[in-house]
């Protein structure tokens, strides 16, 4: 018998993946999104074209803050909770607002109604709850600083699900992604202005000197993450999940003119606010408790995020 799964977050980047896996394996999904305009709604809703008239999948259009979640979610055996509003450089001043009612609030609401259901919850956090830090290999237990509100609500959201773990009996497991790539990645982030700039021609404008450094984690090595994370069993509650390619900027452009066969013209601007010199993950624990091994290099990453989006480009796939 199928078991019946919920996907906060669902139209989004790592969250559309992870439906589609999870149908592809033969579960009941529903997938819940509120179609916020951080970034293109057509694009969300491209991420969902292959699910919206699949048997196995619905969709619910609703803000988790307000829905009735104990009733929505009622029968779920685990909930992938990746609704969040996403982005470093957007989370301060006034904005930081909707990350509260986004990223705080919503995820004190589905702890709330999931505290006596029965249903495990894996959490999507982040490498930014580390923040700037000389701890490298970033371990679970290294302390936490974050260098952005944006890092301060993903932080908040995890401190909230171990809360209602230890009060609650909540099954949870939080994973801190590491720059997760690949199709479908939001239009803001570096992979994909970038190399959307190179396949049209255009100059790429890189914050800071590309000297900083990131553990980049191909999507399929997320969702595999989110699904062991599911089935786990054992005690450990947060986990990093990074892709073991750990490269300079710079490095990531030479790739990826590499791949793209054009020649990058990189401009350099000043570095961002809350944005960190360099991140590393330690994925001794994941490997170890649910048995992940991150499968796909950068340069055949970058490849796949390249072919994706010059098929956009051309008006085909999604």
């Amino acid at each position: 018998m199928a078991n019946r799964m919920v996907v906060t977050g669902a139209a989004g980047f790592i969250g559309s993946h992870i439906c589609e896996a999870l149908v592809a394996r033969g579960d009941d999904v529903l997938g819940i999104d509120c179609f916020t305009d951080y970034y293109d709604v057509a694009q969300k809703r491209a991420n969902l074209s292959a699910l919206l008239n699949h048997p196995k999948f619905r969709l619910v259009e609703e803000s988790l803050t307000r829905m009735d979640l104990k009733r929505t979610l009622s029968g779920a055996g685990v909930v992938f909770h990746l609704a969040a509003q996403p982005g470093v450089r957007m989370s301060w001043g006034t904005d930081f607002e909707t990350y509260i009612e986004q990223n705080v609030r919503a995820t004190q609401m589905l702890c709330e109604a999931m505290k006596s259901s029965g249903a495990r919850l894996v959490y999507s956090s982040s490498s930014s709850v580390y923040g700037q830090t000389a701890h490298l290999p970033m371990r679970e237990d290294h302390p936490t600083r974050p260098n952005s509100p944006y890092g301060v609500t993903k932080l908040a959201g995890e401190n909230l699900c171990l809360l209602y773990a230890a009060n609650h009996g909540l099954a949870v497991a939080a994973l801190r992604y590491f720059t997760v790539y690949g199709p479908r990645q939001r239009p803001d982030m570096a992979f994909h202005r970038f190399l959307r700039a190179m396949l049209q021609g255009e100059p790429i404008e890189v914050y800071g000197s590309g000297t900083q450094t990131r553990d980049f984690t191909f999507v399929t090595d997320a969702v595999a993450a989110n699904l062991a994370a599911a089935d786990y069993r054992g005690n450990e509650t947060i986990f990093n999940i990074g892709g073991g390619s750990r490269v300079t900027l710079n490095t990531v452009i030479d790739l990826m003119g590499r791949v793209t066969g054009r020649t990058p013209d990189a401009r350099f601007s000043e570095t961002q606010k809350g944005d960190v010199m360099h991140t590393m993950a330690d994925i001794a624990l994941a490997a170890r408790e649910l048995g992940y091994a991150p499968r796909i290099g950068i340069e055949e990453g970058i490849a796949r995020e390249a072919e994706w989006l010059d098929a956009q480009r051309r008006g085909v796939g999604n």
